[in-house]
């Protein structure tokens, strides 16, 4: 049986993508890792670094051989620009899309079998002509996906978001039907799907505090969530809510549930985080490609200097491999 192989994309030169992608590349994986990315920054940083790792240039037509400890295989993409670990370069944008582009476009054409992300840096992507509000967005744009599911893991709790990166006060207006109907069906399939779970178990957040008590703190959750739960419920699937938000993170509720899905970004997630940080990925739910990611940011204060913790990146790494051995793909 032929084993996996993995684009990954490094995010931001200037953060600690490169670091931990260096540290995550100190073990040996029985998969092909193929990193999307400029060999002299690699070179740079592991020297910061005081890594030992053998860069080797690599391609997407090379035969798969296993990712063995020390060694990193590395498809070209050159910086055109400096980067200083730590600053932030805008000039350096064109690289970062670049990075990515290469490992969608491998997944698209099944060149290999998924991909992983590092973090990105926002300020540099956003401009006056391209409103770039992150990678779930992005990611569901290149792959014609009409609707991407953001979810959040880490031991023992996984999150999903009806909404992602938008402003608060438009939260409410995205809560609709459609899209609590279509999100729950994506995340029941992928669960099953992604994850083995054979009869998912779907907590669902209430938008208003105390899910709106009765329509005594807003009517969306009667009105608008509760109908759609209800439709689930009739045809046998295990769906309940919804609850409310400062309740449900407890084991009352969440032992033996497969998924929590949340209203909006910071509804689920400083949970998530507070239980895991650092020991949790994201993956994207919904698309045709496999996509896996860390769950911090650039954290520029800590690129070269040693600080950087590797652990999402390692776990994203093999999160990406459990799924596509649980999706049969290869």
């Amino acid at each position: 049986m032929s084993i996996p192989r993995l684009a990954i994309s490094t995010g931001e030169p200037a953060g600690i993508g490169p670091d931990i992608m260096l540290l995550a590349a100190q073990q040996n994986y029985n998969a092909d890792l193929l990193v999307i990315g400029d060999p002299a920054l690699f070179t740079q940083r592991a020297k910061a670094l005081s890594l030992p790792i053998n860069i080797t240039l690599s391609n997407f037509d090379q035969a798969k051989t296993p990712t063995l400890s020390g060694n990193l295989k590395v498809i070209p993409t050159n910086l055109e620009n400096q980067c200083e670990p730590g600053k932030l370069n805008r000039r350096n944008a064109n690289y970062v899309f670049d990075v990515l582009d290469l490992a969608i476009n491998a997944c698209i054409d099944k060149t290999v079998d998924a991909m992983v992300t590092g973090p990105i840096h926002k300020s540099v992507l956003h401009s006056d002509t391209l409103a770039f509000s992150g990678h779930t967005e992005y990611l569901a744009e290149k792959t014609q996906a009409s609707t991407p599911v953001m979810m959040l893991a880490t031991e023992g709790l996984r999150v999903a978001l009806l909404t992602t990166h938008i402003p608060l006060k438009d939260v409410a207006s995205r809560v609709t039907k459609k899209r609590i109907f279509e999100t729950i069906k994506i995340l029941h399939h992928d669960l099953q799907k992604q994850f083995n779970i054979s009869q998912p178990r779907i907590i669902v957040a209430g938008l208003n505090p105390h899910a709106g008590e009765d329509g005594c703190i807003g009517s969306e959750d009667a009105e608008i969530i509760k109908p759609v739960l209800d439709e689930f419920r009739s045809q046998g699937m295990n769906v309940i809510g919804p609850l409310s938000a400062d309740t449900l993170f407890t084991s009352k509720y969440l032992d033996n549930t497969d998924a929590v899905l949340a209203m909006y970004h910071d509804q689920g997630l400083p949970v998530l985080k507070y239980k895991g940080f650092g020991q949790a990925i994201n993956v994207t739910l919904g698309l045709p490609i496999i996509r896996t990611s860390v769950d911090h940011g650039t954290a520029l204060d800590l690129a070269g200097t040693k600080e950087a913790n590797p652990k999402s990146m390692i776990l994203a790494i093999n999160t990406a491999l459990d799924i596509v051995k649980s999706s049969q793909r290869i």
